[in-house]
């Protein structure tokens, strides 16, 4: 048979496909150390990006879209320009005032600027308080939280010697009533100052 001959492979019985084998051009092969072409790796498509009517100039000029350092950077940028002109506003005030003080108020008023607590001082004071070391801010800061509370006391006590009809200097009877108007309006924060409701 046609099949049996093909397998003993006699001439008269080649097949179809070995016909079709010997007719194809036979292509020449690579030399040995050459190369052999690598197959393109095909990437996934990149997912559609959805834009609205603006397009890209929309994205461009949209904030939220913007890097979050990018809008940190900003709004630290604003925030420094609007302290500046703060600055610059209460500057301007503060010159126009005391251009307009009299030569008495401009020497109580320069005493007030120079006048400063010693920060040693205030140092040991707070240390045998709390009965620890603190750094230099916090000696800073409580020496300027002194001396605000002493001018209000001293404002007190020139409205005290005001109202009782007497003239400066201030006596100590005006410094202790003026503590104790600024402890009864609780003014000055004291634990062992106990209000009395009932006479």
């Amino acid at each position: 048979s046609p099949a049996g001959r093909a397998r003993r492979g006699e001439p008269g019985g080649e097949s179809p496909a070995g016909r079709a084998r010997r007719a194809a051009p036979q292509l020449p092969r690579a030399l040995p150390g050459t190369p052999q072409p690598r197959a393109r790796r095909q990437l996934p498509p990149a997912p559609p990006q959805v834009r609205g009517a603006e397009g890209e100039a929309g994205d461009a000029e949209d904030p939220a879209l913007q890097p979050a350092a990018k809008k940190v950077k900003l709004e630290l940028k604003e925030r420094k320009e609007k302290k500046h002109k703060v600055d610059e506003d209460e500057i301007q005030k503060m010159q126009i005032l005391v251009s307009s003080f009299s030569e008495e108020q401009l020497n109580r008023y320069e005493m007030y600027r120079r006048s400063a607590f010693p920060k040693a001082a205030i140092k040991r004071l707070i240390q045998s308080i709390t009965g620890t070391s603190v750094s230099q801010n916090v000696v800073i800061a409580m020496s300027g939280i002194s001396k605000v509370f002493v001018g209000e006391v001293v404002e007190e006590a020139l409205d005290v010697c005001e109202k009782w009809g007497e003239l400066p200097p201030l006596q100590p009877k005006h410094m202790r009533e003026a503590v104790r108007r600024l402890k009864s309006r609780g003014q000055i924060p004291n634990s062992k100052y106990k209000k009395i409701i009932f006479h």
